[in-house]
């Protein structure tokens, strides 16, 4: 066969005459707006909906009726909440100060997860007290943080008393201290965080539902103590501290007002939607919210009619939060406000905006101060000047001898407990609905493969093709035809985009001068389909521009970027398959898009083989390990009770699945003793004689 009969046996005559080495002009796409450009249309569906539920909230009834809604499904999309057990309460010393007592506390919020805490008590108190549970921002001192610390010597000195604990992954509950230290060896309060959220969430669970449980489970230390009120509690934090405040508002109805102070008060799904939209640390961001309109306001709708204070920071949306940070949180509040009026509470919810930077500077804390003595206490009496504080050193405030519970009280970190929920949970062996599982839309009718354009390189051609895998999101690929008769085409899936095989010594070049047609794609957030910088701040929209963040925004909008990537798989598969029925299409993976190269296989059977080099040996392997390097884009919300890779694998056969080389969590790879998978192959091999003997 000529290389001309080739190459429209291939692409079924799409080559026209005097056309085949060039042309005057090349349009492609613009690539790297199609994977915003689709979680936008995902973003702008949410708006939409939760507009049009909030609009028809006319009534008291319909109002009490939405907030019964979104505490249940802020509950669903938490994960659930565990059930409570014993606290464990100790205290092992305090310390006196002007005016008041610190008491150092200690509890459980689950078994094994201990809860370092200082309890502010006014002194010479008498009778019941309204009770404050205040909420750290992210700070990697936890409640010692100066700011803070401030803030709960203000409000004892003013007749409250006042919990301050640490979050997890802070202060005294730091999960991976830096050795012989204290504090975290990690990059950031944030990522403490977020690494064992992320491992949470192939169990179902989420670091929301942790943080929040140690928010009720503190809310409880603080109800029961002899000197509270039960009936005046309140929450406020700042930063982090105001969202988990947010959170607490949207579940324990205990509260009898609250003050969020620069809190991630921004929807994700707004209108412009600036890609990836308002990610942030695993406890923040909602998975699956989207598809059920929810987003971060509905976490506030419960509390109403009570007192809410919401604080921000002008000067946020400059870098700290998105560039919808105060468009957002303005128009969502107008919202509120308008269920407030309808419930004859106007005058209990009050916004107040700074225009310094994010803290909580002395304006917010005399506001707090201000919005507690006239909700709580009852007064009129305005407070102009915060009582004298002083920061004590992190020592001082510390409960164990060293500032780490792990280490002081027996407490186990977060990945561990996690480790501990997963062990009770056995995979089944069942095929599962891999679809739903990875959120994947129902596919486009008929995909086509569109040439974009053709050209000569070397001894053979290649091919500029498109196919449309999904609204507003194109895939692009290079083709390489064989100058002859050919039967196998190799679809070539490697991190560092199509281009990496491309080259006069690329694999795809090489392996269509073995006789293989060879069809290198990318696949959405890998090569050109790696998405543009965002509009916004430059320290935001820069920091965010990660698959990481767009893998977030994936899963709060229901559509993993797991799932993306298959389907962008499956779609070019039958395009291609389309095009020349006859072809054997086998897909040759390497490192992280060997996952979806699976999956692909898994539910596309013109797929006859599956090559995966560098493969996860289980998604499993990634809660048992401490540490990971597993990038969240592979991973998938509570997998691990319907099914894992080795599973997968196995639901293929007998089409061949041949894994070179599997790796650990850690990406160190895994002897053949230990691999889970039947054609195994121990050493990791990507060359052209490893795949042209496929």
């Amino acid at each position: 066969m000529t290389r001309r009969g080739a190459l429209e046996a291939m692409l079924g005559g799409a080559v026209a005459a005097g056309r085949a080495y060039g042309q005057a002009e090349v349009r492609y796409p613009e690539h790297a707006r199609c994977l915003p450009d689709y979680l936008a249309g995902l973003a702008a569906d949410a708006y939409r909906r939760r507009n049009a539920r909030i609009a028809a909230l006319t009534s008291a009834d319909r109002i009490r009726k939405y907030q019964a809604w979104a505490r249940d499904t802020f509950v669903q999309l938490a994960g659930g909440l565990p059930e409570r057990t014993d606290l464990n309460l100790r205290s092992p010393g305090s310390f006196e100060r002007n005016g008041y007592r610190v008491e150092k506390l200690v509890y459980e919020s689950q078994p094994g997860c201990v809860v370092a805490a200082n309890l502010y008590i006014p002194r010479g108190a008498a009778g019941r007290l309204p009770g404050v549970l205040v909420h750290m921002g992210h700070s990697g001192n936890g409640k010692g943080y100066g700011p803070y610390q401030r803030l709960c010597q203000g409000l004892v000195q003013l007749g409250y008393v006042v919990l301050a604990f640490d979050p997890t992954g802070q202060g005294e509950r730091t999960n991976y201290p830096r050795a012989g230290g204290w504090l975290t060896r990690l990059s950031s309060s944030d990522e403490e965080h977020t690494r064992p959220g992320r491992q949470m969430l192939l169990l179902g669970e989420t670091a929301t539902r942790f943080q929040l449980w140690d928010a009720i489970r503190s809310l409880d230390v603080l109800a029961q103590h002899p000197l509270v009120d039960p009936r005046r509690l309140a929450s406020t934090g700042q930063s982090g501290g105001g969202t988990l405040t947010m959170m607490l508002a949207a579940f324990d109805d205990r509260l009898a007002a609250a003050v969020v102070s620069c809190g991630n008060t921004e929807n994700v799904a707004t209108v412009p939607f600036f890609a990836p939209g308002s990610t942030d640390d695993a406890e923040q961001d909602l998975i699956g919210s989207g598809p059920l309109a929810f987003d971060r306001w509905d976490l506030l709708w419960p509390l109403a009619p009570k007192p809410l204070l919401v604080q921000s920071s002008a000067h946020d949306f400059e870098g700290t939060y998105s560039n919808s940070y105060l468009a957002s949180g303005r128009e969502q509040f107008a919202k509120l406000a308008q269920a407030y009026a309808t419930l004859d509470a106007r005058d209990r919810l009050q916004s107040f905006e700074t225009p310094l930077p994010h803290s909580l500077s002395y304006p917010l804390r005399l506001a707090i101060y201000n919005w507690f003595e006239k909700h709580l206490k009852g007064s009129t009496k305005s407070i102009e000047d915060e009582p004298p504080t002083n920061p004590e050193p992190d020592g001082t405030l510390w409960c164990g001898a060293t500032g780490n519970v792990i280490r002081d009280f027996g407490g186990k970190p977060a990945f561990e407990i996690t480790a501990s929920h997963a062990r009770a949970i056995r995979t089944p062996d069942e095929p599962a609905d891999l679809r739903a599982l990875l959120g994947m839309e129902s596919p486009l009718p008929a995909p086509k493969l569109e040439v974009v354009a053709q050209t000569k390189y070397g001894a053979g051609d290649v091919l500029a093709i498109e196919v449309k895998t999904a609204e507003s999101v194109w895939v692009p690929a290079w083709a390489y035809p064989p100058a002859g008769a050919w039967k196998r085409l190799i679809v070539l899936l490697d991190p560092a985009g199509r281009n990496g095989s491309h080259g006069d010594a690329g694999l795809s070049v090489q392996l269509a001068g073995a006789g293989i047609a060879a069809c290198a794609a990318d696949v959405r957030g890998i090569g050109d389909l790696r998405p543009r910088v965002s509009e916004g701040a430059p320290g935001y929209a820069i920091e965010h521009q990660s698959e990481e963040n767009y893998a977030w925004a994936s899963l709060i909008f229901g559509r993993s970027l797991l799932g993306q990537r298959t389907t962008d798989i499956i779609v070019l598969v039958q395009a291609l398959a389309a095009r020349h029925p006859q072809a054997e299409i086998v897909v040759a993976a390497r490192d992280r898009l060997t996952i979806p190269a699976l999956c692909a296989a898994a539910l596309e059977p013109r797929i006859a083989k599956v090559y995966l080099h560098r493969h996860l040996g289980s998604w499993r392997s990634i809660v048992e390990s401490e540490e990971y390097s597993v990038p969240l884009a592979n991973f998938v919300p509570g997998v691990l009770r319907k099914t894992d890779l080795p599973q997968i694998a196995r639901s293929i056969e007998p089409r061949t699945v041949i894994v070179a080389g599997a790796v650990d969590a850690k990406g160190q790879m895994v002897p053949a003793s230990q691999s889970p998978y039947a054609n195994y192959r121990e050493r990791a091999v990507w060359d052209l004689a490893s795949l042209a003997a496929l």
